[in-house]
């Protein structure tokens, strides 16, 4: 297992290419990478890569080509286990990881598999459950939720793993605006480093300071928020537009 370095990002990936079985070439040649800390996000047009590239990021997708590090690992089959803990992936839909007939369950479901003792994953639940907001959620079943509260319970179960980084794809995608707002405020509430994938551009302008932008899998710009923003023609030009 390779030795993690501090100073490194805590995500680095580098000329990342990937072809799918048919051969089209979904991820051409990324780098980019996140530090300790950051609260970035990705945009891009629908088909630019941004689900496939963040599948890459804890070994669901393995790339025909470049590097993909995490806490100073490789992403390679010996550290995949650490890594896929470290990685706290968070769908779009969170019923792809809810499947325990409690939330505790399914909140549990991670700690319990990486050899914690019991005390330590009841602690483990409680605590990510008040870190979202829904602490008094534990005996209540997932299918009876809110989008929204699905969506919370979806971020506590990989926060119970304590991740080094949050990687979220569309989070306010197919919230009501009272519930967008309710995760707006708990993203900026979390105390994390984090990765969130996009088409939410108010969502972008006010909790990101910095963003890249991937259009036919490449990263084609990455610098700022309010720079990027501010240059309508490049957004333009990756079928984007300014809040």
């Amino acid at each position: 297992m390779t030795e993690i370095n501090g100073d490194e990002p805590v995500l680095h990936v580098h000329d990342l290419r990937y072809a799918y079985p048919d051969g089209r070439e979904a991820l051409n040649g990324v780098t980019m990478h996140v530090n300790h800390g950051e609260k970035v996000a990705l945009v891009g047009p629908n088909g630019a890569g941004k689900s496939t590239l963040m599948l890459h990021f804890n070994g669901i997708l393995k790339g025909n080509a470049g590097q993909v590090r995490v806490d100073g690992m490789d992403l390679v089959k010996e550290n995949l286990g650490v890594i896929r803990a470290k990685v706290g992936l968070v769908f779009q839909n969170p019923d792809d990881q809810l499947f325990s007939t409690t939330v505790f369950e399914d909140v549990a479901f991670g700690p319990l598999h990486m050899g914690f003792s019991s005390e330590e994953v009841h602690h483990r639940v409680h605590d990510a459950l008040e870190k979202v907001g829904i602490g008094d959620f534990a005996p209540r079943m997932p299918h009876h939720l809110s989008v929204g509260e699905r969506k919370r319970v979806a971020m506590a179960t990989v926060l119970a793993m304590g991740p080094s980084i949050l990687v979220l794809d569309e989070p306010t995608a197919g919230l009501d605006p009272r519930g967008r707002r309710s995760l707006i405020n708990l993203l900026r509430s979390l105390d994390a480093t984090m990765l969130v994938s996009t088409h939410d551009m108010p969502l972008v302008g006010e909790l990101f300071e910095r963003m890249i932008v991937l259009d036919g899998g490449q990263v084609v710009a990455d610098g700022p928020t309010a720079e990027i923003m501010a240059n309508p023609e490049l957004l333009e030009a990756h079928g984007l537009e300014a809040p």
